[in-house]
């Protein structure tokens, strides 16, 4: 925690510069946001004696899609957009946190159980991470928090894991003393997430936010993922993420059918995710399992093994600067996910397949160069693109020209991950 008064000025004499531009590029641009957040933690809290800067970054998935929830491997990275927030004690026994463009959320650290009713709302995910952390034996207490995120709702970076890695973060820094491993602290976010807002969800998003970097996980010990950081070189392609602009609502159940299909296959044999049941004692029960269990539950379950393996090798490609081996796989992880895994349309759509649209615009858009595919959970998402630094600016343009401006968004990785920045 750092002097309110040296905070200010350690940012506006640019001793921070260097930081920022390694965080964001854009040094005068960063420096302003959190000038702005400051300012705005004064005005609804008043100036404290001591005050604490929190970043935890968006996250892009690059290999291995929907194959984390089954105990698999994936490969994903942090980005240049975060949520950034400004906390101090408050000396009550709450939690009030203002986050941009929403209401005051209050919590009441004397009331940490679940509350079902309020399933879907952001207090539940404060309520989860403190009653986690206390159960761990931790006091935590009240305070005053500003939040901005630049990670968009729906953009396939996942803003939720973002927010609450920054709440995990900074509840570590100000009450733990820090002593909260990464790990622990996305399975802290994963069980918020999961238990009290209700939505089913892996650990890849949180793990991901909180290392920086571009990173491989092996959630095979889901207690204890392998985490193996890669030094990867992306040979003059700009990473590009392009959003679909369809709407989310309704799709929960869509995104959970996923998941309980390919669990029902694995109770099939006994076991409760995919990663514990050998391909070949699949392909040996297969005519089986499509009784038992239709079709699509099959062609999910191939998906996973396909994609599980594309994810190993993505990552081996990388670290052997194979970089067109790379690329190739992420195609083949894009065609997987339409064919086999089947979350680009919403079942029973016509009129509305945004997300395939996106993925033809892209085809035609790179004619053969480069990659793309399916990005995050899918069906209303976002289409994540490589795309050669000569092109980008053209393939931006383009796209924003097809889908509406600001849909391609063009970032970088981040090779921090949550961290106190003062």
């Amino acid at each position: 925690m750092t002097e309110w008064n040296e905070a200010v000025s350690t940012i506006e004499s640019g001793k921070l510069d260097e930081k920022l531009e390694a965080l964001y590029g854009d040094v005068e641009k960063a420096r302003g946001r959190y000038l702005r957040i400051l300012k705005n933690f004064s005005e609804l809290f008043g100036a404290p004696a001591a005050v604490g800067i929190f970043s935890t970054p968006g996250r892009t998935e690059i290999g291995g899609n929907h194959t984390d929830h089954q105990n698999g491997c994936v490969l994903a990275a942090s980005v240049d957009v975060d949520a950034l927030g400004v906390a101090a004690e408050n000396g009550t026994n709450e939690i009030r946190i203002l986050s941009e463009g929403y209401d005051l959320c209050t919590v009441d650290l004397n009331d940490l159980k679940v509350h079902e009713e309020n399933a879907g709302k952001t207090g539940e995910l404060i309520r989860g991470v403190a009653a986690q952390l206390q159960k761990r034996g931790f006091e935590i207490r009240g305070f005053d928090a500003y939040v901005s995120s630049d990670v968009l709702s729906g953009s396939g970076l996942s803003s939720s894991a973002a927010y609450e890695m920054w709440l995990g973060v900074t509840m570590n820094h100000m009450f733990c003393g820090g002593s909260v491993t990464p790990i622990e602290t996305a399975q802290i976010g994963q069980y918020a997430e999961n238990v009290y807002f209700g939505k089913p969800c892996g650990l890849m998003d949180q793990a991901a936010s909180i290392s920086g970097g571009v990173i491989a996980i092996d959630f095979m010990d889901k207690e204890n993922p392998v985490v193996e950081k890669i030094d990867a070189d992306f040979h003059g392609h700009a990473l590009c993420i392009v959003d679909s602009g369809a709407d989310h609502a309704g799709l929960t159940p869509a995104y959970a059918a996923i998941r309980s299909e390919m669990e029902a296959v694995a109770a099939h044999f006994g076991k409760k995710v995919l990663r514990e049941v050998p391909r070949e004692d699949f392909i040996k029960e297969l005519p089986a399992v499509r009784e038992k269990l239709g079709d699509r539950a099959v062609l999910r379950a191939f998906h996973f093994y396909h994609d599980n393996e594309r994810a190993i090798l993505e990552a081996k490609a990388l670290k052997e600067n194979r970089f067109e081996d790379f690329l190739a796989l992420v195609n083949e992880s894009g065609r997987s996910s339409f064919m086999y895994l089947q979350n680009v349309s919403v079942p029973g759509a016509d009129k509305h397949q945004e997300l395939a649209v996106t993925l033809a615009l892209c085809d035609e858009f790179l004619d053969g160069k480069g990659a793309f595919r399916v990005h995050g959970g899918g069906f209303a998402g976002t289409v994540q693109a490589f795309v050669p630094a000569d092109m980008a600016d053209a393939f931006r343009k383009k796209m924003d020209a097809a889908l509406g401006s600001g849909r391609c968004h063009v970032l970088f990785i981040r090779h921090v991950g949550g961290l106190e920045i003062l």
